[in-house]
């Protein structure tokens, strides 16, 4: 297992290899960037960001998406998959958000959690980009990159993941180090074909000995 330093250091050489990390969603609004990252589960953001600019050009607002006809949701949305139970997600939380907060995402937690299609990654996502809260969001990415650093456990919960890192790393990078881990996991550690052969941060990182092991 990594330590604290080890943590910090691992995530400022990702830092310098990805230094323009951000996050990839296309939106306009705490609104958009909502509806954008509940659309985003288990799909890739650059399918998201083909199929929002028609959604969000006919529904940009909470009160517009609110009254929008299902099945004209789900023909903007169709690409995307699992898109029947997203289009129904969208819908009912534009619908909370329209009627019971005035159309404004709201800035707590709690309540984004409660919201349909929404969970704390979700929620994570959306205080960190929309409202500078600091916090991490784990996806597949974060996840995976953490297990394989062995900055977490192997066997982690995706909650355990969430926490250790929240310990390990400073509060004030969390946001940045989030976008970082991303960026890393995405473009570099690949979830097929881990570029362990030009890593950096081969030398700390156990997994990538073992498969580097593996290919002599």
């Amino acid at each position: 297992m990594l330590n604290a330093e080890k943590t910090q250091y691992a995530l400022k050489v990702m830092g310098e290899m990805f230094p323009k990390a951000h996050g990839e969603l296309i939106y306009h609004s705490p609104f958009q960037l909502l509806i954008a990252v509940i659309l985003s589960a288990q799909a890739t953001d650059v399918s998201v960001n083909k199929a929002t600019p028609a959604l969000f050009a006919a529904f940009p607002t909470a009160e517009k998406l609110a009254a929008a006809p299902l099945d004209e949701i789900m023909t903007k949305i169709k690409t995307i998959g699992l898109y029947r139970t997203k289009s129904k997600n969208i819908k009912a939380c534009a619908t909370i958000i329209a009627t019971e907060y005035d159309g404004m995402v709201p800035n707590d937690r709690k309540i984004l959690e409660s919201l349909p299609g929404v969970g704390r990654k979700t929620a994570n996502v959306v205080l960190a980009e929309a409202y500078g809260v600091p916090a991490i969001a784990v996806d597949t990415h974060v996840e995976r990159v953490s297990k394989r650093l062995r900055i977490c456990k192997l066997d982690a919960t995706v909650s355990e993941v969430e926490k250790t890192l929240m310990r390990k790393l400073p509060k004030e990078e969390w946001i940045k180090d989030h976008h970082r881990m991303i960026f890393f996991g995405r473009y570099h550690c690949l979830a097929r074909n881990p570029k362990c052969d030009i890593c950096p941060l081969l030398d700390i990182c156990q997994d990538g000995k073992m498969r580097m092991k593996k290919r002599t």
